[in-house]
């Protein structure tokens, strides 16, 4: 079972930036997509960048193209995911979660969360 451990949430002006990091453990393919959603309040989670394992391609949401760069470092069984948000937005507070969808089993695993505030 993957295990996704998050980190890098917090509060940041208007303007600024925060990383967001995931690391991932535990997968039993190498052929996944690993990648980042997020939920701000009274809204539907929405996908916001991910990135294919099989060929390295990314995905980004209009909404943060130019803005959010994504990237991931393979280690010993151990994948991060890394989330750089420069120029924030107070439209980009949310939870984001980092996310893992597993091709070969057809499972999606979930992380707790983190919390993104940004001050306008």
């Amino acid at each position: 079972e993957v295990q996704l451990v998050e980190s890098g949430g917090g509060l940041v002006q208007a303007g600024g930036s925060l990383r967001l990091s995931c690391a991932a453990s535990g997968f039993t393919s190498d052929n996944y997509i690993i990648g980042w959603f997020r939920q701000a309040p009274g809204k539907e989670r929405e996908g916001v960048s991910c990135i294919s394992s099989s060929d390295g391609t990314t995905y980004y949401a209009d909404s943060i193209k130019g803005r959010f760069a994504i990237s991931s470092d393979n280690a010993k069984n151990t994948v991060t995911v890394i989330l750089q948000m420069n120029s924030l937005k107070a439209e980009d507070t949310a939870v984001y979660y980092c996310n893992v969808d597993e091709r070969a089993t057809h499972t999606n695993y979930w992380g707790k969360g983190t919390l993104v505030t940004v001050s306008s």
